[in-house]
């Protein structure tokens, strides 16, 4: 039952199958694109909810997370990645995947409800407790969204799960403004999180359009679970690398100095964090579908990479260079201090930003082994210079981003390019005009920021960021024409198809 391009079988037989490249451009244009639309409304309510709320109030809920994220590798959704990747699936290991992760997850809910005091001791504060207990309601919805998220992207059909995202993330940004302003302090970052995750378990439940009945009996998913157990692993040590400078920070630090490096944290990781997932979504059924096909996976890896470079060079270098006005304007005084955090962390990101979206070629490829040697390099890499830098407070942990972030990048790229046969120098030309234009840019922003008399905040800001916005599509057109239009065909139609 079912086929490389379907889930399994329905009741009405197989679905059409649209070309490949046809298919990647409308998913990233939903999925993008519906995540593009999601943030700005989120942002727009993440800025307010800023402003109503102390930086102590989100120090709190970054040891919380720590927790929250530390235990969310178990969650199953590896081994329900895995259905993206098998050649063949069938409606019994669809149900042995939902069986798995009903199981884990129903576990993860019950530790974390029972590890929550032990953790407000570890931090140092008791409002860490009930936070975590109704956070692991969170845990709960889980495999309701996880699995009818996998089925669909087997399909490389990201419509549905576009909008469900969307509708999640208004969801999310209005309950969290609205319980911000009337008062309800740090439980507005609590309980807009649990009830996104419930209005996303459901859409995506709705939007697969199959009832799946769980199957607790494993036997003959073995390759399934051997594939998702590595993924597993992982993610793991993916948590250990991410998480491990708010865990080692969260015993040094206080809650105010940990709000204002995680909120620095946060900003710069905008792009990282909330457009690149949506890219290697699309990404990692894309490789699979072209290593089964026999086609060569180099000419894509180095079109993702060209336009991810083409895209995040500028915005953290122009990020760093207006941090100050940014936070200013954005987030207003009592948050000053955070400006030249994220001035530092934006400068190591782009080689974070280029290290996240390798990993998908060689999972498509279904040799995860290259994922598991970088994941565990960054795992043990990260916390050494977190430990090393936390003495010296949030500049020592920008400090340890700028070693991690480029060196765990070149051992990534050590280890994938040789195995979807690109070479150094193939990278090298497919990064050049992000690197050179960007450095123009950067020229052009210092150049304005030396000259300009002293401006209201968001005067400033908007002025260097036009001077930053006009210089970089000027070098752009000098030195590689081509490539403009390759961003305004990816900002305009997602055109991202393979080669």
């Amino acid at each position: 039952m079912g086929d490389r391009h379907t889930p399994y079988a329905d009741p009405a037989g197989h679905l059409a199958v649209a070309p490949l490249g046809a298919r990647v451009r409308s998913a990233l244009a939903w999925r993008w694109g519906t995540q593009v639309i999601a943030q700005i409304l989120t942002w727009a309510s993440t800025i307010a909810v800023v402003r109503l709320l102390e930086p102590g109030d989100y120090g709190l809920y970054a040891m919380t997370q720590a927790v929250l994220t530390a235990l969310a590798f178990l969650n199953g959704q590896s081994f329900a990645t895995s259905l993206v990747q098998a050649d063949r699936i069938d409606e019994r290991r669809v149900g042995q995947v939902f069986g798995l992760l009903l199981l884990l997850n129903g576990a993860l809910a019950l530790t974390q409800f029972l590890l929550a005091p032990y953790a407000a001791r570890y931090f140092g504060e008791p409002l860490v407790e009930p936070m975590l207990r109704l956070q692991a309601l969170i845990f709960l919805t889980v495999p309701f969204a996880v699995l009818p998220q996998e089925l669909l992207a087997r399909r490389i059909e990201f419509r549905a799960q576009g909008l469900v995202n969307l509708a999640s993330a208004v969801i999310g940004a209005i309950v969290a403004l609205a319980l911000a302003w009337f008062g309800f302090g740090v439980w507005a970052l609590v309980y807009a999180p649990i009830l996104m995750f419930a209005t996303r378990a459901i859409g995506m439940t709705i939007a697969a359009g199959t009832i799946v009945r769980p199957v607790f009996d494993l036997r003959g998913a073995g390759d399934l679970v051997t594939f998702g157990g590595a993924l597993t692993v992982c993610q793991f040590l993916w948590i250990v690398q991410s998480q491990s400078d708010i865990l080692i920070a969260g015993r040094s630090f206080d809650a105010h100095q940990l709000g204002l490096y995680s909120e620095a944290l946060f900003l710069t990781l905008i792009i990282t964090g909330r457009f690149l997932p949506p890219v290697n979504e699309v990404c990692f059924p894309t490789y699979a579908e072209l290593h089964k096909a026999g086609r060569p996976l180099g000419p894509f890896f180095l079109k993702v990479q060209r336009m991810v470079a083409l895209i995040v060079m500028p915005a953290y270098l122009g990020l760093s260079l207006v941090a100050g006005p940014a936070v200013a304007t954005l987030f207003g005084p009592k948050w000053a201090e955070m400006a030249p955090i994220a001035a530092g962390l934006a400068l190591a990101m782009p080689a974070f930003a280029l290290q996240i979206v390798c990993s998908p070629s060689t999972n498509g490829m279904g040799q995860p082994k290259a994922y598991l040697m970088t994941n565990g390099a960054g795992a043990i890499l990260f916390p050494l210079l977190f430990l090393v830098g936390v003495s010296s407070g949030p500049t020592g942990l920008v400090a340890a981003w700028w070693i991690g972030a480029p060196a765990l990048l070149a051992f990534t790229y050590a280890l994938t390019l040789p195995k979807i046969g690109v070479r150094w120098t193939h990278l090298a030309t497919a990064l050049a005009p992000a690197v050179a234009a960007s450095a123009v840019m950067a020229a052009a922003v210092l150049t304005a920021r030396s000259v300009l008399p002293p401006l209201p905040a968001f005067a400033e800001l908007a002025l260097l960021t036009g001077t930053g916005a006009l210089a970089y599509v000027a070098a752009l057109l000098v030195v590689a024409r081509g490539a403009v239009s390759e961003i305004v065909a990816f900002i305009l139609r997602h055109e991202l198809a393979p080669a």
